[in-house]
């Protein structure tokens, strides 16, 4: 007897047939099920457009991710009773829903979100994702945001894909098969962008004071904002920078242009750029296509503390909203408004100052609101929460100079945060910290 053997199907022909318009896609999206979104400039934009128009059919679904840009029009009012959004890090767009209530925040470290799938902790139902076209051995590429995405699209029972003709086809543990896509929408349109913040005069003065603190050689991870983007401008003069961060944001391309950033001297991944997602321009997005200078790994990697750890001289740089006389680090919530989140500050922290010459920096400026009020305070306020505790902080730096709190006390350490207070507090803090310590 003759065995029978099939054709294999090539990956062309189950492409086609998972082709369908985003209307149809989100069909597969039932009321109480757990959605995930892919984050940052990958978000799907028209499938989650097509979720949300079928609002009057959905009850109870619940959706996850990080920080995206575009519009969240789920967060809505209006939609409260079909979408609750439980957000893994709090964006401008997400920020209103999550204090007024429609939507709750869940405190967690950067690297460890993807062990929430993973352990079915948060079982998932339907992962949504922008990718890159297939390449010709039908992989598609996770494109500018790797960074939980994998562990999602893992754990879900329904995969939907944007397949983004302008998506990057980045480098490393970034991609995905055709065969484990479930549904497929074409699309051919740009990315979300997200222009470089201008810096001011003070955070021009805090980047001259933090760029004081990168050596030659260090590895450093960076964060976005107008701060990051000083630090930047002032490390033109130093000699063979890597990068193993999160996030990579548009100022690192001019150091790379520059000859600055080399990759050569770093003990993870040498000679590679290490990142999770990147978040910017263009430019930048242009700049990581088919780039093999850029490693894309997952957040559960580069945000290991214990592979930071390893990088000889990494130097982490970070911000905050409110730190305290004690040296408590508020980063994630104004009192009781939820601002952000953890991310991956500690993450970050933890591994830099274990590192073989490592320095762990928060930065931020001396004051908020016009310089009405202190960022440096003598106690927390209500609500406030600490994201990196003072046993964690090593340097905090203002616009006024740099403290270095490793191993010092309490009495110390207030002396050495009032001298970068901004003056107008100065008197004002130490006699508060004096009221609340009467016996120091």
């Amino acid at each position: 007897m003759t065995q029978t053997i099939m054709p294999r199907t090539s990956w062309q022909q189950d492409y086609a047939r998972k082709v369908v318009s985003a209307e149809k896609a989100v069909l597969a999206i039932k009321s109480g099920d757990t959605v995930y979104i892919q984050s940052h400039a990958a978000a799907p934009e028209p499938i989650i457009d097509a979720m949300v128009n079928r609002s009057d059919q959905l009850k109870d679904v619940s959706l996850m991710h990080i920080m995206t840009l575009g519009k969240a029009a789920y967060a809505r009012e209006e939609f409260a009773k079909s979408f609750k959004l439980h957000a893994l890090f709090i964006g401008s767009n997400t920020r209103h829903a999550v204090n007024d209530g429609r939507a709750d925040y869940i405190p967690i470290f950067l690297s460890e979100i993807p062990k929430l799938f993973t352990s079915n902790h948060v079982p998932l139902d339907v992962c949504l994702i922008q990718v890159s076209p297939p390449d010709a051995h039908g992989f598609c590429s996770y494109g500018v945001s790797v960074d939980c995405t994998i562990a999602a699209r893992k754990a879900a029972r329904i995969v939907i894909a944007e397949v983004n003709k302008q998506m990057p086809r980045t480098l490393g543990r970034s991609f995905v098969h055709v065969s484990r896509l479930d549904y497929i929408v074409e699309t051919d349109r740009p990315l979300q962008e997200l222009a470089p913040a201008v810096p001011t005069s003070i955070d021009e003065a805090i980047g001259r004071n933090v760029s004081s603190l990168v050596e030659d050689e260090a590895t450093i991870q960076l964060g976005i904002g107008a701060i990051p983007n000083a630090v930047l401008q002032y490390l033109t003069d130093k000699r063979d920078l890597g990068v193993h961060s999160e996030m990579l944001s548009d100022g690192i391309v001019d150091l790379i242009e520059l000859g600055v950033v080399t990759n050569d001297a770093k003990t993870i991944l040498p000679g590679k750029i290490a990142v999770t997602f990147v978040l910017g321009t263009k430019r930048l997005y242009d700049f990581v296509d088919n780039n093999p200078l850029v490693e894309f790994q997952t957040v559960d990697f580069i945000n290991d503390p214990f592979i930071i750890s390893q990088n000889h001289k990494m130097t982490a740089i970070n911000s905050a909203l409110e730190i305290d006389l004690s040296g408590q680090v508020c980063a994630d919530s104004i009192g009781n408004y939820l601002y952000s989140g953890v991310g991956g500050q500690v993450d970050f922290i933890r591994g830099a100052s274990r590192a073989k010459e490592g320095k762990a920096i928060i930065a931020l400026p001396s004051t908020a609101k016009n310089g009405a009020i202190s960022r440096i305070v003598a106690t927390l306020g209500p609500g406030s929460g600490v994201v990196t505790t003072r046993a964690d902080v090593h340097y905090i730096v203002t616009e006024y100079g740099i403290a270095q709190l490793f191993g010092k006390t309490l009495a110390q350490r207030m002396r050495a945060l009032i001298d970068i207070a901004h003056p107008d507090f100065r008197e004002s803090l130490e006699k508060q910290y004096f009221k609340n310590h009467p016996k120091e």
